[in-house]
C-alpha cells in the first residue's frame, strides 16, 4: 500500500499533510529507546525532579553562550568554529568567576568568597 492511500485513510489526514503523495514517516533505529525514555520522564517523579533541578543552570549557560548576536559561528570551517566556542565558554566562565568573586593579587588568583 504505497504512502497516500495509507494516508487518505487516516482519520487526521486533513490535519497532518496537503502533500498530495501523502506523510513520509521514517521509524529510527533508537525509536523504542526514546518512546520508552519519554513515558518515563512523563510518568517517573523522580526523574521529573531531576529534571526541574539541571534544566534553569543548563538554559542560562546556553543563554549565555548565544547572548549578543551569537547565534551563529562568525567563522567558517570546524577548526576555527571550535576555537572560537571554546573561547566564548571560557570567556564566559571567567566572567561567572570574577562575579563570584575571583581576584588577581599579588601575581596570584584566588577565589574570596562574595560579601553582601
Amino acid at each position: 500500500m504505497s504512502p497516500a492511500k495509507q494516508c487518505t485513510a487516516c482519520p487526521l489526514h486533513n490535519r497532518c499533510t496537503t502533500a498530495k503523495d501523502g506523510r513520509v514517516v521514517t521509524w529510527r533505529p533508537h525509536h523504542d529507546l526514546q518512546a520508552t525514555a519519554r513515558q518515563q520522564a512523563a510518568t517517573v517523579p523522580a526523574w521529573q525532579a531531576e529534571y526541574r533541578r539541571w534544566r534553569p543552570p543548563v538554559e542560562r549557560a546556553i543563554a549565555w553562550l548565544v547572548d549578543h548576536g551569537n547565534r551563529r559561528l562568525p567563522h567558517r570551517g570546524s577548526i576555527k568554529a571550535e576555537r572560537w566556542i571554546h573561547h566564548r565558554a571560557t570567556a564566559l566562565n571567567l566572567r561567572r568567576l570574577i562575579n563570584l568573586g575571583l581576584d588577581h593579587r599579588n601575581g596570584t588568583w584566588t577565589l574570596y568568597p562574595a560579601t553582601p
